[in-house]
């Protein structure tokens, strides 16, 4: 959490974040004569008095497997503070990675308010058994919609709704059969059961799918398969890019326009899925990456690396704390009801709101693999 090296302020990264609906940008704190903004690790013991500031609990990894996404979060959250020169926050770092309810039970211990985090939905629900009692609400990074809760937002992107975006695309442009090939295990069922529910609410079919084990040879097989059933115009490949580059492949012949190949938002920034001739043409949806260069060079300046793309959330879970803030007084509960705005926030990852689920909403962008994007991000909500 402790940056390297300090450079200036660069504001145009603190406004990244503003109320779509006024189109406000999140305001930058109290004068600086004020205590300055403070970002720091968990002590062994309770933290002093501070009545100028709302404490924030960021429980994130910092220790283990995940410990580099979770350093990254934790830098980018001191970016935003810095971004911003946010005076009235103190956001304190507990490690989930020697034990989540361990560190909830620090955070609440130490007065925090508001929890940004935890990443790992397993995580998510033993925090909320211990903060809901003390009524402390959490803003997670977590991308599973089924952790959500009233006193839970989930900040993450949700897989399914990159699934609906790319199939009410294809449906847009006249495709009305479709097939799918998804993985066993959590992340293909969810695929699975977003793509049924996203098809039927379309107005498609689903004319053929074909299960695999995440093996080499059998996503090829599964392939083979689901191509000799034909019938379809369009197939999803509910997995990443290096198991969409084995089964593509064995789908279409490279040139051919049909059948058209649907990815996932784990194809983003896959060089791999443009380096393969079958996948040229396939579509799939990511949130947009406009305002993400300038973020990463910043983040690199600042830490000499750079940051997992998931990073972003921790910048902009800042940001909407900042939002809130403003008419939040210190030491009192989290108005949460001020997360609810419908015409949403536009975030380093473009606009977003929370449904009435508590699950962020986002505004995904369609990319043809070899031809850009084909369908922009909405910039605004509807309704």
């Amino acid at each position: 959490m402790i940056e390297k090296r300090a450079l200036l302020r660069n504001l145009a990264l603190a406004s990244a974040i503003v109320l779509v609906a006024g189109c406000k940008v999140i305001p930058k704190g109290p004068p600086v004569s004020g205590p300055g903004p403070v970002a720091t690790e968990a002590p062994g013991s309770t933290l002093p008095t501070d009545r100028e500031r709302h404490r924030i609990a960021l429980l994130v990894p910092l220790s283990g497997t995940n410990a580099g996404v979770g350093q990254s979060l934790a830098n980018a959250t001191t970016m935003a503070l810095l971004d911003t020169n946010a005076q009235n926050l103190r956001i304190t770092t507990y490690d989930t990675a020697t034990g989540a309810q361990s560190a909830a039970s620090r955070a609440l211990a130490d007065g925090n308010k508001l929890i940004l985090g935890p990443l790992l939905n397993e995580d998510v629900r033993t925090v909320a058994a211990m903060a809901r009692p003390a009524h402390v609400p959490m803003i997670t990074f977590s991308n599973d919609s089924s952790v959500a809760a009233e006193d839970v937002f989930v900040l993450g992107h949700v897989p399914a709704q990159a699934v609906a975006r790319v199939v009410s695309f294809a449906r847009a442009k006249g495709m009305s059969r479709f097939a799918m090939l998804a993985p066993g295990g959590e992340y293909g069922q969810r695929a699975a059961g977003a793509y049924t529910a996203a098809v039927r609410a379309a107005g498609g079919s689903i004319v053929a799918s074909e299960p695999y084990d995440r093996g080499n040879t059998s996503i090829t097989s599964a392939a083979g398969r689901l191509k000799a059933k034909g019938g379809y115009e369009a197939v999803l490949i509910a997995d990443g890019a290096r198991m969409a580059v084995r089964a593509a492949p064995m789908l279409k012949a490279v040139g051919a326009v049909a059948p058209r190949i649907l990815g996932t938002e784990l194809w983003a920034g896959e060089s791999t899925v443009l380096a393969t001739p079958a996948l040229r043409g396939a579509w799939f949806a990511a949130v947009s990456d406009a305002r993400y260069a300038k973020f990463v060079s910043s983040y690199k300046a600042r830490f000499g690396a750079s940051p997992y793309r998931i990073a972003t959330l921790g910048y902009d879970g800042v940001l909407l704390t900042l939002n809130v803030a403003r008419d939040w007084k210190p030491g009192s509960l989290f108005p949460t009801r001020k997360l609810g705005d419908r015409g949403g926030f536009l975030g380093l990852d473009g606009a977003f709101r929370f449904a009435d689920d508590n699950v962020a909403e986002r505004a995904w962008e369609v990319r043809e693999v070899g031809g850009g994007i084909v369908a922009p991000a909405p910039t605004r909500f509807g309704n």
